[in-house]
C-alpha cells in the first residue's frame, strides 16, 4: 500500500480532531478529540517506519535501527494513557461541583 494513503487519513483524522476541539464544548468529547490527534500522529510515525524498513530492504536506504517509530509510538501511548487518566479525574471533579461537563463552566471553579 502507499504512504500517501496514510498520509490522507492521517490527515482526515487529525483535522477531525483539531475541529472536534475547537467546536466542541464537552469535556469528554475534547479528550476524545485529542487522542484522536495523537493516533495520527501515531499512525504517520508507524506508516514512515515502515516505509524506511522497506526501503532498507530494498537496498535503498543505509540500515538503521528500524524500531525508533514503534518505540516513539509506545510512549505516545503511555503518555495518552496518563493524560486520559488524570483528564477523567479532573472531569469528574468538574461534574461533581458543577454538575455539567461544559468547559463554558470551568470559570465558575475561580470561586
Amino acid at each position: 500500500m502507499d504512504i500517501k494513503w496514510y498520509i490522507e487519513l492521517a490527515v482526515a483524522l487529525f483535522s477531525i480532531g483539531v475541529i472536534g476541539v475547537l467546536i466542541r464544548r464537552n469535556a469528554i468529547i475534547i479528550f476524545i478529540c485529542v487522542e484522536l490527534m495523537l493516533n495520527a500522529a501515531n499512525l504517520l510515525l508507524v506508516a514512515f517506519s515502515k516505509m524506511h524498513a522497506t526501503a532498507i530492504a530494498a537496498g535503498k536506504a543505509a540500515p538503521t535501527v528500524v524500531a525508533d517509530a514503534q518505540i516513539f509510538v509506545f510512549f505516545i501511548m503511555v503518555v495518552a494513557a496518563a493524560e486520559v487518566a488524570v483528564g477523567l479525574a479532573i472531569i469528574v471533579m468538574m461534574y461533581r461541583n458543577v454538575h455539567s461537563v461544559d468547559v463554558n463552566f470551568l470559570n465558575r471553579l475561580k470561586n
